[in-house]
């Protein structure tokens, strides 16, 4: 299986900091790094790639570590080592410094790069992903109670790739509003979690978020994090995300000392950049005007 999906984009490989990661790259000028969210890869962002593209950015969007075409090293999975992910991409992208835009664990790992690696990111795009703590803080979402339930060993990576991965498949129809995903779309979550080794690292990012939280490394999480984030930040959220409902997310630019600003998308839920791209690239590529 691969995830080298055709379009007017190129498709190669970069290293950074010893892993290898697969990305899709499209246009000339300041970079936009893509970060995707769970279950999908770099392919939630290909409406993104084009418009940015035409705007006149250089835009890339990775498989994250563990997913798609990216290796699948059997530790790293934690939101500091995905941070650091981020930062070696940047530079080995030959820049000192990017947009970064990152949807839902994307996100996650978004907002921790801006705190632990703060002269990186220039700006920072969350989208379906509230700041780490407030998500600490955010009572029972449909979302935590998937991340409970991926902590059992070995049975949630099977139920994620059996019956040509229908739960993944299910998760698309359940997180978004009507009329999504599109086929295409959903043939490539299914067949992008079946490539041997994805099932269990998509599901490693979970595991790392609760077992960590007592843990003197998730502790010491915790205090980083409550460090104010100094780049420019719009917050980008589906206005009937079932996932994460929009009061589990708002809150977040209590973290923000730079100038913050929230939009939701209308009609859209837990996938607003690809259930409505037309809406939410209007929203982002007004404010990287601004």
């Amino acid at each position: 299986m691969t995830t080298e999906l055709a379009g007017p984009w190129t498709h190669r490989d970069v290293s950074a900091r010893g892993t290898r990661f697969h990305i899709a790259e499209l246009g000339e000028g300041p970079l936009v790094l893509l970060l995707h969210g769970f279950p999908e890869t770099w392919w939630s962002w290909h409406h993104q790639l084009v418009a940015l593209s035409e705007s006149g950015y250089r835009a890339v969007a990775v498989d994250l570590r563990g997913y798609g075409g990216s290796d699948k090293p059997p530790r790293g999975y934690d939101l500091v080592t995905l941070a650091g992910d981020v930062t070696g991409l940047i530079r080995a992208l030959g820049e000192a410094n990017a947009i970064v835009v990152g949807h839902d664990w994307g996100g996650l790992v978004a907002w921790t790069t801006a705190v632990y690696h703060p002269k990186v990111v220039q700006r920072l795009v969350a989208v379906s992903a509230p700041h780490p703590l407030r998500l600490r803080q955010s009572p029972w979402t449909n979302w935590m109670a998937h991340t409970a339930l991926y902590q059992l060993p070995m049975w949630p990576e099977r139920d994620l790739v059996k019956n040509d991965a229908d739960r993944a498949a299910r998760l698309l129809h359940h997180w978004s509003g009507p009329g999504w995903p599109d086929a295409e779309t959903e043939r490539n979550v299914r067949d992008a979690i079946q490539i041997p080794g994805a099932a269990h690292c998509a599901l490693e990012y979970h595991r790392w978020l609760v077992r960590s939280t007592p843990r003197p490394d998730g502790i010491r999480y915790g205090h980083r994090m409550a460090a104010p984030v100094l780049a420019p930040t719009l917050h980008l959220h589906g206005m009937i995300d079932p996932a994460i409902p929009q009061y589990a997310a708002q809150g977040s630019g209590r973290y923000v000392e730079a100038p913050y600003s929230w939009k939701v998308i209308e009609a859209a839920g837990h996938f607003p950049h690809q259930e409505r791209p037309q809406a939410f690239n209007d929203a982002l590529l007004s404010w990287l005007s601004e």
